[in-house]
């Protein structure tokens, strides 16, 4: 069993229970008997380094969403012109929900808490990750306009639709499978999504280049 002696480690695996359980159930339906159990730590540790289940979801929330930010804004942060820079952007984004796929459900659950006023984290979630992420990657797209990179694109519908692009294959992955007859989340399949993704965004964003002198004039 955890125990205080290893606090990051012990964190780190309530964390990861509660991310699944979350996931699974909802903060209503959850069960912290069930979090414990399966991050072999006892219930008065858990309540140690949380002290209720919304103080728990709320820093599953933040996990979450932290490694999201930190992982896109290692490219944003780059020196990238923005062709490169808006395809590495997405490529990060899919490869970040790719390795950890519970967080579309939770992103999901949280939306649908937000939007019927149950949500005390959305706040937090809006203005320490999302929004940052959002006005980064419109900045990107504005360069690329200005260039006469990229399509008069507006940032407001197509940085939704980017994100779209890559939850909605991995939360929409149960009914897909009856689609389509095969599992969309092996390895083969994963893969030929993100080139999927990376195409589509080329073909709906970027000026072909021989047209991009006459833009520009």
């Amino acid at each position: 069993m955890g125990s205080r002696g290893k606090p990051e480690e012990s964190r780190a695996s309530i964390l990861q229970a509660a991310a699944h359980e979350f996931a699974a159930h909802g903060v209503a339906g959850a069960r912290t008997d069930a979090i414990a159990r399966e991050a072999r730590v006892n219930k008065a540790l858990l309540y140690y380094y949380f002290k209720d289940k919304e103080t728990l979801y709320g820093a599953v929330m933040d996990d979450a969403f932290s490694g999201l930010k930190n992982a896109v804004f290692q490219v944003l942060d780059s020196e990238l012109p923005p062709r490169e820079k808006i395809m590495a952007y997405a490529g990060a984004y899919f490869d970040f929900i790719a390795s950890n796929q519970l967080y579309p459900r939770l992103m999901q659950r949280e939306m649908m808490r937000a939007r019927e006023g149950h949500s005390p984290h959305i706040e937090k979630v809006i203005k320490t990750y999302i929004r940052p992420i959002f006005a980064r990657v419109s900045e990107v797209l504005r360069e690329g306009i200005a260039k006469g990179e990229f399509r008069a694109v507006n940032p407001v519908h197509f940085v939704p639709s980017i994100v779209a692009m890559i939850v909605f294959y991995f939360s929409s992955a149960p009914m897909m499978q009856k689609i389509v007859g095969f599992n969309p989340l092996t390895p083969e399949r994963i893969a030929e999504r993100r080139a999927a993704v990376l195409d589509f965004i080329s073909a709906a964003l970027f000026r072909p280049k021989n047209n991009m002198q006459g833009a520009r004039s």
